[in-house]
């Protein structure tokens, strides 16, 4: 399979983000395995400190581009992030990774990629984001239709795709995630605030 590398992520030729998955996991494990002799040594701030820089950032980088991948994909991402959990808490594999992940405040590897993409279209809609994700952001109003519900509950318009690929495309799956979210929380124009309380309701899910 013919893949190549673009700002650390690996495209392979079906566009299906596998190498890049099997790739990360491998890196996230290494990592993992350097970390761990030393992690009874460190206090519990430093230890959380090292996971965050060699094993969290790498899960978050560019992670946007993993939204809609198969379930069995993300599960392997998911996997990394479930040893991390593990070593910091000293948890047993037996023990439940929901009530470690929250007891870090850790986004599940799904909604840290929803995460993720809602803060892009929310920087979108105030002309934060770059002009090539704004331009793919539009509000229903704009085209004429339900211009006073639209215009106070940010309703965005989601264009129809024939394709997988189409769907997996932020122009398309921002504006699906968007519109999925409460109206109360799309309302928020505070980007500082809209990011507490989109975490805050994707915890709750």
């Amino acid at each position: 399979m013919q893949s190549a590398r673009d700002l650390g992520v690996i495209l392979d030729s079906q566009l299906s983000l596998s190498v890049h998955i099997a790739a990360l996991c491998r890196s996230g494990f290494y990592q993992l395995r350097q970390i761990r002799p030393a992690i009874r040594s460190l206090t519990p701030d430093a230890a959380r400190t090292i996971v965050q820089a060699f094993i969290a950032c790498r899960l978050d980088w560019c992670n946007s581009h993993l939204y809609g991948v198969p379930e069995n994909l993300l599960r392997k991402v998911q996997s990394v992030q479930n040893a991390a959990a593990r070593l910091l808490t000293s948890a047993r594999r037996c023990d439940h990774i929901t009530t470690l992940l929250r007891q870090l405040h850790w986004l599940p590897v799904q909604r840290r990629v929803e995460f993720k993409s809602a803060r892009l279209v929310h920087q979108s809609l105030d002309s934060l984001a770059p002009t090539y994700l704004t331009t793919d952001i539009h509000l229903v109003s704009e085209y004429g239709c339900r211009p006073l519900r639209s215009s106070t509950d940010r309703t965005l318009t989601v264009p129809r795709t024939h394709n997988r690929f189409g769907d997996r495309s932020f122009a398309v799956a921002g504006p699906r995630l968007w519109n999925s979210l409460p109206i109360s929380l799309r309302q928020i124009s505070s980007y500082r605030q809209f990011r507490r309380y989109l975490k805050n309701y994707l915890f709750g899910i």
